[in-house]
């Protein structure tokens, strides 16, 4: 039976027994102090000064948070600042001119280091050149490259002169980039000519050429020169030579344009409930502020310290987390351009090993993955320099999250598990590792300042243990301003479905659904819409899923809904198993039946269980649940571009058929 909210019982979301961080760990932590919640409580909104005091300001702020129109709140007012300046210049001022700011490590094993130094170079060679171009303060600049050490170069260049910056995913299709730089009236493009895709060289100039001619004004191309004589290309009308740019502008420096605090520092376009991609707007003063602070007191990312988020940058987490937080503390932040298994499954783990990273933050697609290839792979190299993991990008459930820490923390290393979003900016969710106790499985309680509640429909706080809409009720810093050119959408989809403007109460509606324990630790379901309708129940995906991996065997899982045709919806069930473990011996597929069944309730049992060596997943690592949904019911699959593993559909689809 399904409570009230729809989304199944209070225990479908258990956690695991609660661990406390080591204390070798809390004696060095950057913030260790249990008061702090209540002391942002007792300050509340000045408190956020503390972030703002991380940075350097041109120009001091005169309130911390103007509120006269909400929910377009204001943050750090009268206040001007360059983020470019803020991570980078500083830090030479500082006295840290040779210490690394990017390690990056390429596809094919290549290695460069940047010290902050050769940033600063570079960003200012580049930040002339754009301005050349005619880039001037305010234009939307494209960028469309791969993980690729000119991808952050052209970020900050873009920050230096005060234009925006709106990075597309180098795997979307050249429709979506198109019309993404179409509602940002973009008239500039950075791009190359091709990058690796598990030791393939895929043409990137190709598509970026397609997009141009989608569109109905001219733009400015630049092309980096990634794969040389592998893929030559020819550069063509108002196409420019990045490498030739910087070199004509060889040692130029260029002053960082003073921004105010809410001037648009980037655009990120995400998918919107209508199909149309969202432009989030994300300012300079409050999202710098709060990537900055949440770095160092969530991540404990401190300037000594080889730091490693392994997402994309061409996602928020990579913006936030591999960009500007990790820089702004002056720390050294590492970028891969590979994948996890390629050339082999231990590629993270020599990465780690050789560069002695410090933190390392990566997603629960990624762990599933790594218990699926066994534990030998971690074993084979030193993980010893490791202080701290965290998790990032969806979910995770116990069984994951205690063996990431057990095979990769060596069952000492906290373990961070956050959530957040790209309208929020940065972190709003996630246990303080020098402070807090960690359940795995629950993120944790709303962070200092972050008012949290789970609400049932009619906004009331549901009562422990229970399930409902998750929801944020004050502003932070780090939130978006609005949707680019959608100020009305902005407020419809994201504030009006729970507050009461009349009384001046606005609250956030994330999408997300949640639980939420009697100390106020949030367990996070999966988006709202993302619910099987089974016999009239809704039924989170995310909690069977959960019932699923939590059997012995099971690296991975996903569930979706299949219509049969009548009135009752199936539960289709697609799983990957851990090295050693036979699917077809019948007894990893009763467990998976009976934990959904007793975990959640009969309605909950998977009608069919499919087993696949992997699941189709996007290459920043996200299963592509919208397209096993279309296997299951037939349906045509829509557009594939962005698979990381396109053959194993074809795989899953000979599997259903011979079933």
């Amino acid at each position: 039976m399904a409570n009230r909210n729809g989304w199944g019982r209070s225990r479908s979301v258990p956690t695991g027994s609660p661990r406390t961080p080591p204390e070798t760990f809390v004696e060095q932590a950057n913030l260790a102090d249990s008061d702090v919640y209540q002391t942002f409580d007792d300050d509340w909104p000045d408190c956020w000064h503390r972030a703002a005091d991380l940075l350097s300001w041109d120009r001091p702020y005169e309130t911390v948070l103007e509120d006269a129109d909400p929910p377009f709140y204001r943050w750090f007012t009268g206040g001007r600042l360059n983020a470019a300046y803020n991570c980078v210049d500083r830090h030479l001022e500082e006295g840290r001119k040779t210490h690394a700011a990017i390690r990056w490590e390429g596809k094919h094993g290549e290695c460069e280091t940047y010290t902050y130094r050769d940033l600063y170079v570079a960003v200012n060679e580049f930040a002339a050149a754009l301005r050349q171009l005619g880039v001037e303060e305010d234009d939307v600049v494209t960028i469309y490259l791969p993980m690729i050490p000119e991808l952050p170069i052209a970020m900050l260049a873009c920050a230096r002169i005060g234009a925006p910056h709106s990075v597309v995913f180098a795997g979307l299709s050249a429709d979506a980039l198109a019309t993404r730089m179409d509602a940002a009236d973009s008239e500039y493009l950075l791009t190359c000519d091709g990058y690796y895709r598990r030791g393939d060289a895929f043409n990137q100039k190709s598509k970026a050429g397609n997009a141009r001619l989608e569109l109905e004004h001219d733009v400015e191309t630049v092309v980096v020169d990634r794969l040389g004589e592998e893929l030559p290309h020819v550069l063509g009308d108002r196409e420019w030579d990045y490498h030739e740019l910087r070199e004509e502008f060889s040692g130029a420096t260029v002053e960082p344009v003073s921004r105010d605090a809410e001037d648009m520092l980037f655009l990120m376009y995400t998918s919107g409930t209508t199909g149309e991609p969202k432009g989030v707007v994300h300012t300079t003063g409050g999202y710098l502020a709060h990537v900055a602070w949440t770095s160092r007191a969530v991540l404990d990312v401190k300037a000594e310290d080889t730091y490693w988020c392994s997402a994309d940058i061409g996602w928020i987490t990579g913006h936030s987390y591999i960009v500007y937080g990790p820089l702004a503390l002056g720390t050294t932040t590492v970028m891969y351009e590979g994948t996890p298994d390629y050339p082999d499954r231990d590629r993270l783990w020599e990465i780690v090993d050789r560069n002695a990273v410090d933190v390392f933050y990566t997603a629960p697609t990624a762990i599933r993955a790594f218990m699926k290839w066994g534990e030998e792979y971690p074993e084979r190299h030193d993980l010893s320099s490791l202080r701290l993991l965290g998790t990032v990008g969806e979910p995770i459930s116990p069984r994951p999250w205690s063996w990431y820490r057990e095979h990769v923390g060596d069952g000492e290393c906290p373990v961070v598990d956050t959530w957040w979003q790209t309208e929020t900016g940065a972190i709003l969710i996630s246990t303080l590792p020098g402070v807090d106790e960690m359940k795995p499985g629950a993120a944790g309680p709303g962070l200092p300042g972050i008012d949290v509640q789970v609400v049932d429909e009619h906004g009331e706080e549901v009562d422990p243990g229970q399930t409902g809409y998750l929801t944020v009720g004050r502003p932070w810093p780090g939130m978006a301003r609005t949707l680019y050119g959608g100020d009305d959408q902005f407020r419809s989809e994201y504030w009006e479905r729970f507050s009461e403007p009349d009384d001046g109460e606005w609250r956030y509606f994330s999408g997300d659904a949640a639980a939420i324990d009697d100390e106020d630790y949030v367990t996070v379901l999966g988006r709202v819409d993302d619910v099987i309708n089974v016999s009239g129940s809704r039924l989170s995906t995310m909690a069977i899923e959960s019932a699923i991996t939590d059997v012995e065997g099971v690296a991975e899982a996903a569930v979706v809904g299949r219509s049969s045709g009548t009135t009752a919806t199936e539960i289709y069930a697609y799983v990957s198993t851990e090295g050693g473990f036979d699917p077809e011996s019948g007894d990893v597929r009763e467990a998976i039946v009976d934990n959904a069944e007793s975990t959640i309730g009969p309605i909950a049992a998977p009608d069919t269980v499919v087993f696949t060596p992997e699941l189709p997943k996007t290459r920043s690592g996200k299963i592509m649940r919208r397209l096993l949904e279309a296997i299951a019911n037939g349906d045509d699959l829509g557009d594939t571009s962005a698979l990381r593993n396109p053959e194993i559909v074809g795989e899953i689809q000979a599997t259903i058929g011979d079933g």
